[in-house]
């Protein structure tokens, strides 16, 4: 039977990365990528010679059925993104629910995700909370910042450097000064760091230090 393995890789540490996840990219017929180059960079670290295939949101509509016709015919087959788990945040909902329905065995190692470090040392509750991924740019956005904003449970999002400012300040306007929050950068690199304070004052660290990197945003809820 075939099998898609979901192969969560490092989101910056290669450390990071599991045994098991290296057995099933050296055992599995072809790797599926978000992005083939990187994930070359990765497998020639571990020493890993596979072919990839490319699939990303730009195509994932036009090739999802003829990779999950690929999947049937192999033994087995690794999803992977450039980091982290497939299908948070990044491109596999729909091949996943293409395999489904195919009768492909779908299993999912367990392995490197953003939200779940970011959220856990923010000090914020998080046995109950509320994941955003990353918020519409436009239409939709102060929707979105009006829900967190009366959400109770404390919220999870994605953010780019260039857009951490706008969003900080959002946070002020809708949720308060005062709403706590905590903005956790390049998680598991070596210039990690994490800012916990009021959303007035972690926007001003940031209003005074250049944001870079990639960003988990966590927001405490409505008390």
């Amino acid at each position: 039977m075939a099998h898609l393995y979901l192969v969560p890789t490092p989101i910056g540490n290669l450390e990071d990365i599991t045994l098991r996840a290296i057995r099933i990219l050296k055992e599995c017929d072809f790797i599926i990528a978000e992005d083939t180059r990187e994930t070359k960079k990765l497998l020639q670290h571990f020493s890993i010679d596979k072919p990839c295939v490319s699939y990303h949101l730009n195509n994932e509509h036009q090739v999802v059925k003829n990779l999950a016709e690929r999947i049937a015919a192999a033994n087995a087959v690794a999803l992977v993104s450039d980091a982290g788990t497939p299908g948070i945040s990044d491109p596999g909902f729909l091949l996943v629910r293409a395999c489904i329905e195919n009768q492909i065995e779908v299993m999912a190692l367990p392995g490197p995700t953003a939200f779940v470090p970011a959220i856990v040392q923010s000090g914020l509750p998080c046995e109950k909370f509320v994941y955003e991924g990353f918020l519409p740019h436009k239409k939709g956005r102060e929707t979105r910042f009006k829900a967190i904003a009366e959400e109770e449970k404390t919220t999870v999002l994605y953010e780019s450097p260039h857009r951490l400012i706008k969003t900080l300040q959002q946070i002020v306007t809708f949720c308060g000064e005062g709403r706590k929050v905590s903005v956790s950068r390049e998680l598991s690199k070596k210039f990690e760091e994490t800012v916990r304070g009021s959303a007035s004052e972690v926007l001003l660290h940031f209003t005074q230090h250049e944001p870079r990197g990639e960003f988990v945003v966590v927001i405490g809820g409505k008390e």
